[in-house]
């Protein structure tokens, strides 16, 4: 194929399917690498204000995050050992405990050189719907860790940064 038609397939393709997803490409094996499926491990929670560390849902956060290959991805955390409701449908007090121990959204992600950023189109709080939320990644063996800028949590308002481990499920 003459060089000048290979090039012009290959930019069609770049602008219709985004950047080449070759081993050259290193944000391209960064997103190969975060591909899939990954469990929570742990989330923790660190106060601006105090430096205070606790977790963020308790001990053990039962979860996971799903990159696919379409750009999509899910999110879905809740805490470990919630209460089970006394009857169905839950009363008002067990919903507010229920919606309070989890956390879950859906949107687009796009992986750059030290995070990937994820555009939300559906959150458990309606909140988050619309926005981006900026997570920094680097990975410690198999590890995905996870660290936030500085935000507000939307639990209870305080400044914090968060960091999530991920062991690949």
């Amino acid at each position: 194929m003459p060089i000048i038609e290979q090039t012009r397939k290959t930019c069609f393709r770049w602008v219709k399917d985004g950047p080449s997803m070759s081993p050259q490409n290193p944000l391209s094996a960064l997103h190969e690498r975060i591909l899939g499926s990954w469990r929570m491990l742990s989330w923790t929670r660190r106060l601006s204000a105090s430096g205070e560390g606790t977790d963020a849902l308790g001990a053990h956060p039962f979860g996971y995050i799903n990159y696919a290959p379409d750009g999509r991805v899910m999110v879905f955390v809740l805490r470990s050992n919630r209460a089970r409701p006394a009857q169905n449908p839950p009363s008002p007090a067990e919903k507010l405990v229920l919606f309070d121990s989890m956390f879950a959204y859906v949107g687009r992600y796009e992986v750059l050189a030290d995070r990937v950023v994820h555009t939300l189109d559906g959150s458990w709080n309606e909140l988050w719907t619309g926005t981006q939320q900026t997570r920094l990644l680097h990975f410690e063996g198999p590890h995905l860790i996870y660290d936030t800028p500085e935000t507000i949590d939307p639990m209870d308002g305080q400044l914090c940064t968060y960091q999530v481990r991920f062991a690949r499920a």
